[in-house]
Formats: C-alpha cells, sequence, structure tokens
C-alpha cells in the first residue's frame, strides 16, 4: 500500500475499522487467557490444600510411631484430623470457585466473530449486505 492510498479518507476509514476488529479479537483472546489462568490457579490452590493436608497427616503418623513420649503421641494424634480437616476444606473450596468460574465461562459470550463478519461484508467487492 502507497502513502496515497493511506492518506486517501476512504481508506483511512476501512483501516480505522479493520484495526477495531482487530482490537476486538484481541481482547477476546486475551479474556480466554485469564479465564485459563484462572482455572489453573483454582488447581494450583487445590493442590496447595492436598500438599499440606497430607504434609499434616504423615507428620502426625510419623510422631505416633517413632516417638514414645506422650506428648509426640498427642500431637500425631492432632496432627491427623487436623490434615484431613484442611484437606477437605480445600476441596470443598476448589469445588465452589470451579463452580462459579464454570457460571462466569456459561455467561461469557464473544463478540469478536460477529464484528468480524460485519466488517467483512462492509469490504468493498463483497457483494453480501446485512
Amino acid at each position: 500500500m502507497n502513502w496515497r492510498a493511506i492518506l486517501s479518507r476512504k481508506d483511512r476509514k476501512r483501516i480505522k475499522k479493520e484495526l477495531k476488529v482487530q482490537e476486538k479479537q484481541n481482547l477476546e483472546v486475551r479474556d480466554q487467557l485469564a479465564m485459563e489462568r484462572t482455572i489453573l490457579a483454582n488447581e494450583r490452590t487445590l493442590l496447595a490444600y492436598s500438599r499440606t493436608a497430607m504434609a499434616l497427616v504423615l507428620a502426625g503418623l510419623s510422631f505416633m510411631k517413632f516417638f514414645e513420649d506422650p506428648l509426640y503421641q498427642g500431637l500425631g494424634a492432632l496432627f491427623i484430623p487436623v490434615g484431613l480437616i484442611i484437606g477437605f476444606i480445600g476441596y470443598r473450596r476448589y469445588c465452589k470457585k470451579q463452580e462459579r468460574i464454570l457460571n462466569h465461562t456459561k455467561v461469557y459470550a464473544p463478540t469478536s466473530p460477529i464484528h468480524a463478519e460485519v466488517a467483512a461484508q462492509e469490504k468493498p467487492g463483497t457483494d453480501q449486505k446485512v
């Protein structure tokens, strides 16, 4: 494209329309990637809860197995239910967040394909009109 074509008013309008459509498509891609990041963050949080719960249960079992002192036996007996409770809380929280994420995903409606179709129909040389 030469400079005269860029400077003409008609071509500038066309280029601006095409850029607006491209910006909308870029926003859609960003939104989709943000949704994927949110899902992955939720999964990482579940894994962190699971790791903590497992560490507490294993620590409790280890204290009970390797120490004869009643203090360590009691501490081990305390760690096991605390670990199980933390695991349950983490799983429950994961399920609630996952449900909220899915509800937001259902409500979300991408608009870029519609804008792209309208822009394609407005281009000179196409016979289709809305």
